[in-house]
């Protein structure tokens, strides 16, 4: 999240002359907003300001031009790589005990991954993705190959076993599996693109997914729901999706709705039992420059089911510049919504919360839960991330929130300081003294108070693999100096018998990557086809771990490093991460992977026939401390 920032005399005169302070400038530069990539342009160019639209929509922003000139592969030709990145560090598969959800096999994409376990079976789980499967179909439409006409999808997938084995396959528009029907063009829909979802059961064991619908070159975008029902026919059960409730729907090139997150009361013993409740981001833009005004959390409740939703309230109050949010729902029926936001002239970001307690009617005054510096890149990684929270609620009512926060290196307990905010004081003093970490922050008053912030887990120092390697000019490339580990994208998890879990990616070992010094064109093609090899860098590797807070347990959960660098130039693998737990205790954890190889042939509308690369997956494990 980005803070406003202005000069003294620019303040004084603001104040005194009582002018309202904008995030744009008379001087702003004018955006089209049409576009995606005009509404991303506009956020990241608002003056001062550090907020950014979602991991996804960023990605989605970017997506390939059809202006691109002197391409090196063209569609309907067979595209054959000069070489393809990888690393003799990583696997070629996702090694037992941990399990890869999405059933796919060839290569396409899928991170950013929502989880939920059914309250009354904690054998039956749902897990959700970003799917780009449809840009790895093999089927035509009007001499069309469907993968050029795919994008991001609205993925989803089930298990009636715990976990250990997951459902469905999609591979054509006739045969979508359990992809959420009737939001993006291929399954029924009117948008190019959806995802970001989050996942959700009811008291009598309905699933419930929420997500994005948007296009990448118009206006149009909406907030979706879905509904899912399980049958047993035959031996086997099964999951439904009915077609999607649309929330917020706009062609307004001046709103963009972002980020949505989705709560229900799966309590039976609540008064607002089975209401269905999802908050999301709403950007604001200038309609005349196109400029970004503000960003406030909506919110929207249901009392049938999802089939209809309230009319759509702004519940932050005067933080203004939000993002991230997170929604609890109590025992008692308490509605909590968590985000990670500001104020107009806050120097830092906080985590904020409001609550309900008439089954989302009305809201609170936005509460600081506690100050945060944004963590910037963690070193020697590419991909963007963020410092929005996640959270969860006891049997007992205690209100459980984490969140990833910059600290400087050797603190015993977190510190808030601007020496780690890279907005202040650059990316380059950060990494030489701060590093990012996940903390966790409790209330037993219902969210009136909260406790000092403390680390979710151990700090520690990078271990360094892989080293030393030749660089192409016949030069050694050593290891780094020891680095700390960083921490990000946490989860949360209460069981119905009172355990806490937190589960997060830890930035824990360097390895040399070695670089593509000219790809192919256009972008997707290059993600393939490096035409020119280039010097190794240093690279971050990953592994997903999950605490349990009664124990002070910590077990690493990935079976192998994670390489973030595979099949989106190392820029992307989701917002978020997941986990849940069951009513016997187990969590099942879940997170973007990539140590499958599998065999590309149709990717984003080219043939790369029989090509052999790491793709990104979802991958799950589950336990019990």
């Amino acid at each position: 999240m980005k803070r406003l920032r202005y000069s003294l005399p620019i303040l004084l005169l603001l104040l005194t002359t009582g002018m309202a302070i904008s995030p744009a400038l008379a001087s702003s530069p004018n955006y089209n907003i049409n576009t995606l990539a005009g509404k991303v342009a506009a956020v990241d160019g608002a003056a001062g300001l550090h907020i950014g639209m979602s991991d996804f929509v960023q990605q989605e922003a970017a997506a390939d031009s059809p202006t691109t000139t002197s391409p090196t592969c063209t569609i309907g030709t067979l595209c054959t790589p000069v070489n393809v990145l990888s690393s003799p560090l990583d696997p070629t598969s996702v090694a037992s005990p941990d399990v890869t959800v999405n059933q796919d096999t060839a290569a396409a994409p899928q991170n950013e991954p929502a989880i939920a376990v059914n309250p009354n079976n904690p054998d039956q789980i749902v897990a959700g993705s970003n799917d780009y499967v449809t840009r790895t179909w093999t089927c035509m439409i009007s001499g069309t190959p469907c993968s050029e006409l795919g994008d991001g999808y609205s993925g989803t997938y089930f298990s009636n076993d715990g976990g250990l084995t997951w459902c469905c396959l999609a591979t054509d528009p006739s045969n979508i599996g359990t992809l959420i029907p009737g939001v993006e063009h291929l399954v029924g829909g009117s948008y190019d693109a959806g995802g970001d979802p989050a996942l959700a059961f009811d008291a009598s064991g309905n699933v419930f997914y929420v997500g994005l619908g948007f296009d990448r070159t118009s206006p149009p975008n909406t907030v979706e729901v879905s509904s899912g029902t399980f049958s047993t026919a035959g031996g086997s059960t099964t999951l439904t999706w009915g077609s999607p409730t649309f929330i917020a729907a706009t062609t307004s090139p001046s709103v963009f709705n972002d980020k949505p997150w989705l709560g229900v009361d799966s309590h039976p013993t609540s008064p607002f039992a089975n209401n269905v409740y999802v908050s999301w981001t709403r950007f604001i833009f200038n309609p005349f420059t196109g400029a970004y005004r503000q960003s406030p959390i909506s919110f929207v409740y249901s009392t049938d089911g999802g089939k209809s939703f309230s009319t759509p309230q702004l519940i932050s109050g005067n933080v203004l510049y939000g993002q991230g949010s997170h929604i609890v729902v109590g025992p008692d029926g308490t509605v909590y919504v968590f985000w990670d936001g500001s104020t107009r002239l806050a120097s830092l970001d906080s985590i904020y919360m409001v609550k309900s307690t008439d089954g989302g009617r009305t809201f609170s005054s936005p509460v600081a839960v506690s100050t945060l510096v944004d963590i910037p890149t963690p070193q020697y990684t590419q991909f963007r991330d963020n410092s929005f929270p996640a959270a969860d609620i006891t049997p007992a009512g205690e209100l459980y929130v984490a969140w990833s926060t910059e600290v400087t290196n050797g603190q015993v307990t977190p510190d808030v300081s601007t020496s780690c905010a890279y907005f202040i004081v650059g990316t380059s003093a950060v990494y030489s003294s701060c590093h990012s970490a996940v903390v966790y922050s409790t209330s037993a008053d219902g969210g009136t108070t909260w406790s000092t912030p403390a680390y979710a887990f151990a700090q520690g120092a990078r271990s360094n693999a892989g080293y030393p390697v030749t660089q192409p000019d016949g030069t050694a490339f050593n290891a780094p100096p020891s680095t700390p580990i960083d921490s990000l994208f946490p989860a949360v998890a209460a069981s119905s018998s009172g355990e806490v879990y937190i589960s997060a990616y830890q930035v824990d070992i360097n390895s040399p990557w070695q670089t593509c010094a000219s790809p192919g064109t256009p972008t997707s093609v290059g993600r393939i086809d490096c035409l020119t090899l280039g010097n190794y860098i240093n690279n971050g590797r990953l592994d997903y771990v999950v605490t349990d807070l009664a124990s002070g347990k910590t077990e690493t959960v990935s079976t192998n490093p994670i390489n973030s660098q595979y099949q989106f130039g190392g820029g992307f693998i989701g917002d978020y991460t997941g986990i849940a737990a069951g009513s016997d205790g187990s969590f099942h954890a879940v997170w973007t992977d990539t140590g499958n190889v599998q065999t590309v042939v149709w990717w984003y509308g080219y043939d790369f026939s029989l090509t052999p690369i790491h793709q990104q997956d979802i991958v799950t494990a589950s336990g019990n401390f």
